[in-house]
């Protein structure tokens, strides 16, 4: 079983900086595949950057060059920085790992944070 555990939202205005923390409580190792995705209301969710097994950054074109997704394999987590934000970029966070084998490791299904309200006032 996991657990993810999202922190960091909040309210800033535009131009301003977010740093988003998604901690794994469970057995992850450095190769899972992990991301992060958002949804504002009436929209669907999306992907905002994720970590491939192989460790590479794939971000959504309307984020690349202003948010930085990174793994911290000795404390479990997963961050997104954020900056430059618009209010576009308003909506719940949310964290997400990917089911699949990772090493002898099985993960039969996707698992998700509870998500975090990030607002951008202009």
């Amino acid at each position: 079983q996991m657990q993810l555990v999202e922190s960091g939202g909040g309210l800033v205005q535009s131009g301003g900086s977010l740093r988003l923390s998604c901690t794994a409580f469970g057995r992850i190792f450095s190769i899972n595949a992990m991301g992060w995705y958002r949804q504002a209301p009436g929209k669907q969710r999306e992907l905002v950057a994720k970590l491939t097994s192989g460790g590479i950054g794939n971000y959504a074109d309307s984020v690349k060059g202003r948010f930085t997704i990174s793994r911290d394999n000795a404390k479990n987590t997963v961050d997104l920085q954020m900056n430059s934000l618009k209010p576009e970029d308003t909506a719940v966070y949310y964290c997400k790992h990917e089911r699949g084998r990772y090493g002898s490791t099985y993960y039969p299904r996707d698992y998700w944070g509870q998500g975090t309200q990030v607002t951008v006032s202009s």
